[in-house]
């Protein structure tokens, strides 16, 4: 029953989806430094955004 949803407009998606876009592109103009090994700050959240732009709506526990 702590389950909250919250309702996501589609302005909001879609700003979501323009940012991991211009960020993509902004990588593959100037690559990131690969010094420490970790991969770009983009592909940890790509599945996050995935998620996020299937519907309005995203579920948040507490």
């Amino acid at each position: 029953m702590a389950d909250v949803i919250r309702l996501v407009p589609k302005a909001e998606l879609e700003r979501l989806r323009l940012i991991q876009e211009a960020r993509a592109i902004y990588d593959s103009i100037f690559p990131p430094n690969d010094l420490d090994g970790e991969p770009p700050h983009g592909s940890a959240r790509s599945a996050q955004g995935a998620c996020e732009s299937n519907g309005n709506s995203v579920r948040e526990s507490n």
